[in-house]
């Protein structure tokens, strides 16, 4: 029997990583990646064709824009803003994070032109349903990781298109990270193919934020981590050259 489709948001990190292995447990699905112009651009490539080959995505579209690149704002976009560390002593610990202001990796409203492009695809496909790994808590603070987020959106794609019916979901936004660890090893997600260091293309650093929050909810799990990191000392060195 014919399955729904659907389509995923996929950057190859740990948490698109399981929601693309959700989604294609119930679903015919259909992966969207972008790349644009992000410090490790070809790394979250690699990273996301091995996910769609190991999950079973019907396809993967790469798409590339230079729009975030051009316009700046970001530390993951702009190379004359430096990537922030976790300092030594708030490193494992996800509650200093809580709060404060959005961080330099924000990505000025990335992610509803990742939504957009994923809604037209849905649809030209007849999909109803699109998937993104988006997390609230344990996060950074991002402003486009909150429910009322994709509630807003879901309410533009029933105004803004032909049939109204298409639905963004976000089944890990409640999760925290060692819960999405969990479940994607209960669900036998290809985590060890997936990148979420915000520097490293060989060797994931270990100290920015995203390596640790991803750190803290392996060890949370009591699941080691798969991926290869850095030593501490040669991260830091590296770190301090930026």
């Amino acid at each position: 029997m014919s399955r729904p489709k659907a389509i995923v948001c996929l950057s190859g990190g740990m948490d698109s990583t399981v929601c693309a292995t959700l989604a294609a447990r119930d679903y015919d699905s259909f992966g969207l990646h972008f790349s644009y112009g992000q410090r490790t651009q070809a790394r979250e490539l690699r990273a996301a064709r091995e996910v769609a080959k190991a999950v079973g995505l019907r396809e993967l579209m790469e798409l590339e824009t230079d729009l975030f690149r051009r316009i700046g704002g970001s530390a993951l976009t702009d190379m004359s803003i430096a990537v922030p560390y976790a300092a030594p002593e708030k490193l494992g610990d996800s509650s200093q994070r809580q709060g404060g202001d959005v961080p330099v990796t924000y990505v000025p409203f990335r992610n509803a032109h990742f939504l957009s492009a994923a809604v037209s695809w849905a649809e030209v496909l007849g999909a109803k349903t699109v998937f993104i790994g988006a997390v609230e808590q344990d996060s950074s603070g991002y402003p486009d990781c909150r429910p009322a987020y994709y509630e807003a959106f879901n309410e533009l794609i029933r105004i803004g298109t032909k049939q109204g019916d298409i639905a963004v979901v976000t089944p890990l936004i409640t999760l925290r990270k060692h819960e999405i660890v969990r479940l994607g090893v209960e669900l036998g997600a290809p985590l060890h193919v997936s990148w979420s260091c915000y520097s490293g293309e060989t060797e994931a650093c270990g100290v920015c934020e995203s390596c640790d929050l991803r750190l803290q909810a392996f060890a949370a799990a009591g699941v080691v981590d798969p991926i290869l990191y850095a030593p501490r000392g040669k991260a830091q060195d590296h770190t301090s050259a930026r």
